[in-house]
C-alpha cells in the first residue's frame, strides 16, 4: 500500500529524489578499529584507545553520539556534553575494549534507538547521561578485577541512575526535503534537584586533507564560517553549500578537525586549533583553544542549560543545502514538518506491522526493533592496499603489515553505507550477520535489501577465489553460508508470484555459484561432501577452537559445516528451479544441485555406516578424524547437531510440471539409487496435491530430533532454543588430548571460556538466528507433512502440536524476551526494576547479541539490533496467527 514514505522510497529508488544522502550513517566508534590500527602488531585496541578519540583524527570514518552524517561520511553532525563534574567532553560512547571486559569489548552507556523510518525522514534516539561524574574509573577497575565466571559490571550498578540523577537526551531529526535537515534536542531534568548541563550540537567535516594524496583529496579545503548571528555556512568542494542555524544564545565555538600532536605525541601542532579543542574551551576555560577568527573544520554551539527538577528545554536548529534552504528557518512550519514526519512514520509502521487493538506493548517493540534496525546504518571506509600501504603524507606502517591482517584481500574496496550488527561492539560489517538483517529490511526497505545482499558479492568485495569477506578482524575466516538463503528469501519476500524481481535473483545467483565452488573445494577435506568449515561463526560452540588446528592433529568432520552446504545445495535448487521457469538453461544448474545435495545428504547419514548420525542417541554429532584414521564421535548435544534440521526444502508439483529436463534427470536418480529413497519422499496431501520433500533428516528421524529439542530439560528454554542441551549442566562433556582436558560445559550466560576472548558465547544462551532458521525449517516441514504430524510440546506436557504449531510456538516464545509479563518485566532486562516500574524506562527495549539460556537475560552486544532485529518480524506473526492449541 502506498503512503508518503512508500512515495519517498520510490523516489529515491528511481532517482528522482536522494531521501537517502543523510542517514544516521555516523559509526558509535571508530577508535580501537582495525581501519584506523597501523601498528606491527596488528593490535586496534592499544595501537587508538579511547583516550586517543577525542585528540586525534581518524583516517576512515568518524564517530559521534547521535549523530548522522551524509552517505560518504563528508560532513558529519552529533552531540557532546558536559555535566561539569567529568574530566572529558562526552562526545562519543564509551566502552571496555576487549582486553579490559571480563567478557571482552562492551560499551557502558544507556543508550536506545526510538524510531526511524527507511529514508530518515523521521530519526529519534535517547541517551541517558548520569549527572554524577562518569564513572570510567571504576568501570575500568571493577571489571579488570572479575574473572570470566562473574557477571559484566555494567553502568547501572554503578548506581549513577539512582534518584533519577540524569538527563534524558533525545535527538529528532525530520527532513523537510532530501537536503532540508531540522534537528531538536530536548533535555530532560529526572532529578530531583535542579541541574546544569553543557550542551554543544557538532558539526564537523571528516578530515580527507591531512593524509597526502589520497583518493578523496580535494583542492580546497572544507571550511566553516559565520554567516550571521544565527548562520553558519559550510562549505565542502564536493557536497556543496550548507546552512547551519539555530535560534538560540548560544556561542559559537571554531576548531580545526586535526590531531593534537603536542598532546599525543609530544610534537609540534602546525596549528594551534586542533581536534579537542571544545574540551580545553569548555572544561579549563581555554579561550585561546578556539579560533577567534570564527572559522575552521569543526564547529560547535555552546549553550549552558539549567534544568529545575523535572523541567524539559528544546533547542531547534537546521542543516539545508542551496534551493532546499528555508526563507524562515524557525517559523511555525518547523513543528509542523516534524509532526507530518511522525504522522508518516505512524502510518507506514502501522501498515508494516497491522494496527490492530490491545497490542500497543508489542507495536511499541516492533517499532523500536525496526528503529535499532535501521539506525544500525553506517557509511563503512576500508581500501586495504592503501591501508597496507599507508598514507603519503604519514610514516610508512612496519613492514610487517604486509604479511599480516588480511593482506590476502588487496582486492577489498569497501566505501558504503552498510548493515552493521552494532555500531559500538561491531562497526563493521560481518557477511552473515547482514544476511539475516535482510529479512527484517525486505519488509520496510526491499531495495535496500536487495542492494546490500548484492554488494558484498560484486567483484571488489567478493575475493577473486570466490570467497565471501567474514568480517574486518579476518575478511578470510568462515561465515556460515547463508547468504544464498538470505537472497531466496527477500527475492519472495518482495514481489508477488509471478512479478518478482528476477533480475536480482538471476545476478545473485551467478555469483553465487562462484562461492558455492570455493566452499566445495576449500572446506571438503578428501571430496567425501562432508566438510569442515572452521567455527562457522559458533565461535567457543566445539570442544575446540575449530578456527585453530586440533590439538589431536587431523581434522573435524562437522555436522553443522556438513549441514549448512546441504541447505546452501537446496537454496540452490530453489533459485535455479525459479530460473528455469523463464530459461531453460537453469534446469541443468538445477539437476546439478539436486544431486550434491543427495550425495551430501548421503554422505551425512550413511558414509563409513552412519555418517555423523548416532543410531543410539539419536542425533548428529561432529566426528574427530585423527592423522592414523581413527574417527571419534564428539558428544555435544548443541546447535551443531541441530542444524541438519535446517536443510529441508519442499517442491510443488507446479514448479517441475514446465521443466522436463530436471523432472526426467531427478526421477533417473531416484529411479537408479533406491538405496537412497529415504531421503526423498513423494507425499499426497490433500488440498495441497502433490509434493516432494528433500531433507537431511528423515521422518522418523525428525521425531527423535524434536524429543530433544522440544524438552525443557534439554534444549527448550522458556525464550526459545538453547545453543547447547543443559543435560551438559551436570554432565559435562569431557575429551583428554594427551595432558590436556577439553571439556563442554552448560553455560547459559556469559562465557567461562576465553576463546574468541570471552566475549562470545554458544554453550547455553539463546541466539536468534539459528532460532530463526529452525522455525523456518518446521514451517517447511509442516507444509509437507501436514497437521497429522504432531509432537509433544513441550515434551511431558500431554499437548500436541503438528510441527505449524510448534514453529509459532517457538516464535512466541522468542517474541516475549522483549514484551512485559504478568509482572509488568520484560525478560532481556534481566529483572532490572527500572525497565518494569519507572516510566522513564519502562517503554525501553534493548535487542542484545544473545540471551540468557534459563531466564532470557540480554547478553554481549546490547544493541545488536542486526539480527536480533528478527524479532519484529516474529512478534508480527506471533500476533496474526498464533492460537494455542488444545491439551490432549
Amino acid at each position: 500500500m502506498m503512503n508518503a514514505e512508500r512515495e519517498r522510497l520510490r523516489e529515491d529508488a528511481a532517482r528522482e529524489k536522494n531521501w537517502k544522502r543523510w542517514g544516521p550513517y555516523l559509526s558509535e566508534r571508530q577508535w580501537a578499529t582495525v581501519r584506523e590500527d597501523y601498528s606491527a602488531g596488528g593490535n586496534p585496541w592499544e595501537s587508538f584507545p579511547h583516550d586517543h578519540a577525542r585528540s586525534r583524527a581518524y583516517r576512515w570514518g568518524e564517530d559521534g553520539l547521535l549523530g548522522i552524517t551524509d552517505r560518504e561520511c563528508r560532513l558529519c553532525f552529533a552531540l557532546a556534553l558536559w555535566n561539569g563534574r567529568d574530566p572529558i567532553l562526552k562526545e562519543r560512547l564509551f566502552g571496555l575494549t576487549g582486553p579490559e571486559g571480563n567478557h571482552g569489548e562492551d560499551v557502558k552507556e544507556a543508550y536506545f534507538y526510538l524510531d526511524s523510518t527507511p529514508t530518515h525522514s523521521y530519526l529519534k534516539a535517547l541517551y541517558k547521561y548520569p549527572q554524577a561524574e562518569f564513572p570510567y574509573a571504576r568501570l575500568l577497575a571493577e571489571n579488570r578485577q572479575r574473572g570470566l565466571h562473574a557477571p559484566e559490571f555494567e553502568l547501572a550498578d554503578t548506581g549513577v541512575f539512582d534518584e533519577g540523577r540524569y538527563f534524558d537526551v533525545f535527538a529528532e531529526y525530520a527532513k523537510g526535503s532530501p537536503n532540508d535537515i531540522l534537528i531538536r534536542i530536548t533535555v530532560a531534568n529526572r532529578g530531583p534537584e535542579k541541574a546544569t548541563l553543557h550542551l554543544l550540537p557538532t558539526l564537523w567535516f571528516r578530515n580527507m586533507w591531512s593524509w597526502g594524496e589520497v583518493p578523496e583529496m580535494m583542492k580546497t579545503k572544507p571550511s566553516f564560517r559565520m554567516q550571521d548571528a544565527h548562520t553558519i555556512v559550510a562549505e565542502h568542494e564536493r557536497l556543496g553549500v550548507y546552512q547551519f542555524a539555530y535560534e538560540n544564545a548560544a556561542r559559537p565555538l571554531f576548531t580545526e578537525n586535526e590531531t593534537n600532536a603536542e598532546r599525543l605525541f609530544a610534537a609540534a601542532n602546525p596549528s594551534p586549533y586542533v581536534k579537542d579543542a571544545f574540551h580545553e574551551f569548555v572544561l579549563r576555560g581555554h579561550e585561546a583553544a578556539v579560533n577567534p577568527a570564527q572559522t575552521g573544520t569543526k564547529v560547535a554551539l555552546h549553550e549552558v542549560l539549567q534544568l529545575d527538577a523535572g523541567e524539559s528545554r528544546t533547542i531547534r536548529l537546521r542543516l539545508s543545502a542551496g534551493k532546499e534552504t528555508p526563507v524562515k528557518a524557525f517559523g511555525s512550519g518547523f513543528d509542523g514538518i516534524f509532526a507530518l514526519r511522525q504522522g508518516e512514520a505512524d502510518e507506514f509502521f502501522d501498515q508494516v506491522a497491522g494496527a490492530r487493538e490491545g497490542d500497543a506493548d508489542a507495536r511499541n517493540v516492533i517499532r523500536q526493533a525496526y528503529a535499532g534496525l535501521l539506525w544500525t546504518k553506517q557509511f563503512y571506509y576500508y581500501t586495504i592496499h592503501e591501508w597496507l600501504a599507508g598514507d603519503p603524507a604519514q610514516p610508512p606502517p612496519p613492514p610487517e603489515r604486509w604479511q599480516g591482517r588480511n593482506s590476502a584481500w588487496q582486492h577489498l574496496y569497501n566505501r558504503d553505507v552498510l548493515s552493521m550488527p552494532d555500531k559500538w561492539e561491531y562497526p563493521w560489517f560481518a557477511a552473515w550477520d547482514l544476511a539475516f538483517h535482510m529479512i527484517p529490511f525486505a519488509k520496510i526497505d526491499p531495495d535496500f535489501a536487495k542492494h546490500q545482499l548484492s554488494l558484498l558479492l560484486r567483484e571488489w568485495y567478493m575475493h577473486p577465489n570466490g570467497q565471501i569477506p567474514a568480517y574486518e578482524f579476518a575478511f578470510g575466516d568462515v561465515n556460515p553460508p547463508v547468504h544464498a538463503w538470505a537472497a531466496w528469501r527477500v527475492y519472495k519476500m518482495t514481489g508477488p508470484s509471478g512479478g518478482r524481481d528476477r533480475a536480482f535473483l538471476e545476478s545473485v545467483f551467478q555469483k553465487l555459484l562462484l562461492n558455492f565452488t570455493w566452499w566445495v573445494n576449500r572446506k571438503d577435506m578428501e571430496g567425501n561432501n562432508l566438510f569442515a568449515g572452521g567455527f562457522l561463526g559458533l565461535d567457543n560452540i566445539g570442544v575446540f577452537d575449530r578456527s585453530k588446528p586440533l590439538p589431536t592433529g587431523g581434522y573435524l568432520q562437522q555436522a553443522d559445516g556438513t549441514a549448512w552446504m546441504a541447505f546452501y545445495c537446496l537454496t540452490m535448487l530453489s533459485m535455479a528451479l525459479e530460473l528455469a521457469q523463464t530459461n531453460r538453461v537453469y534446469e541443468d544448474m538445477a539437476s546439478k544441485f539436486f544431486e550434491h545435495f543427495i550425495h551430501i545428504s548421503d554422505a551425512m547419514n550413511a558414509f563409513g555406516e552412519a555418517g555423523l548420525w548416532d543410531e543410539e542417541d539419536g542425533f548428529y554429532y561432529d566426528e574427530l578424524k585423527t592423522p592414523r584414521g581413527r574417527q571419534i564421535p564428539l558428544k555435544t548435544r548443541s546447535l551443531v547437531g541441530l542444524m541438519p534440521l535446517i536443510a529441508v526444502e519442499v517442491l510443488k508439483s507446479s514448479q517441475l510440471e514446465g521443466l522436463p529436463g530436471f523432472t526426467k534427470r531427478m526421477n533417473w536418480f531416484l529411479r537408479h539409487r533406491t538405496d537412497l529413497e529415504p531421503l526423498v519422499t513423494l507425499g499426497r496431501l490433500g488440498v495441497h496435491g502433490r509434493r516432494r520433500i528433500l531433507a537431511v533428516v528423515t521422518q522418523e528421524r525428525l521425531k527423535r530430533m524434536l524429543r530433544y529439542v522440544l524438552d525443557e530439560e534439554e534444549f527448550l528454554s522458556p525464550h526459545g532454543v538453547r545453543s547447547l542441551s543443559q543435560i551438559h549442566r551436570d554432565h559435562p562433556y569431557i575429551f583428554h588430548a594427551g595432558q590436556e582436558e577439553h571439556r563442554v560445559d552448560y553455560v547459559p550466560g556469559e562465557s567461562a571460556s576465553y576463546v574468541f576472548g570471552g566475549n562470545s558465547n554458544w554453550r547455553g544462551p539463546v541466539w536468534f538466528p539459528i532460532n530463526y532458521l529452525i522455525i523456518e525449517a518446521l514451517e517447511r516441514y509442516h507444509h509437507f507433512y501436514g497437521d497429522d504430524f504432531q509432537v509433544e510440546c513441550p515434551k511431558g506436557s500431554g499437548i500436541m502440536m503438528n510441527l505449524g504449531q510448534v514453529a509459532a510456538e517457538l516464535g512466541r516464545r522468542m517474541g516475549s524476551l522483549f514484551l512485559r509479563n504478568a509482572q509488568g518485566e520484560r525478560p532481556f532486562a534481566g529483572g532490572e526494576a527500572r525497565f518494569a516500574n519507572d516510566p522513564h524506562w519502562r517503554d525501553l527495549v534493548l535487542f542484545h547479541e544473545y540471551f540468557h539460556g534459563d531466564n532470557g537475560r540480554g547478553l554481549g552486544a546490547s544493541h545488536q539490533t542486526g539480527w536480533t532485529a528478527l524479532a519484529a518480524p516474529l512478534i508480527e506473526d506471533m500476533l496474526s496467527t498464533w492460537q494455542p492449541p488444545d491439551s490432549a
